[in-house]
């Protein structure tokens, strides 16, 4: 029973946006279900997967959490 843990920012896919959609995340567990398939041949219907949004004040990168690097970014400075 394969469980597959997929964490991505919490800022959605587009600009404006603070989350994946249902359909975004459907997309995700599907993908994930069809690979473990593919790859191991592992049952869709024994396969777990975990959805997890983080805040960008909580995952960092570079020596600074997403939040900032992202105002850098909109800055011009990175």
């Amino acid at each position: 029973m394969p469980v597959v843990t997929i964490q991505i920012t919490r800022e959605g896919s587009g600009p404006g946006r603070d989350a994946a959609t249902k359909e975004e995340k459907a997309a995700l567990i599907k993908g994930a279900s069809q690979l473990l398939l593919d790859v191991l041949n592992k049952p869709v219907n024994s396969t777990f997967v975990v959805i997890e949004e983080v805040d960008t004040d909580n995952w960092g990168w570079e020596g600074m959490s997403i939040t900032e690097y992202r105002k850098l970014q909109r800055d011009g400075k990175k």
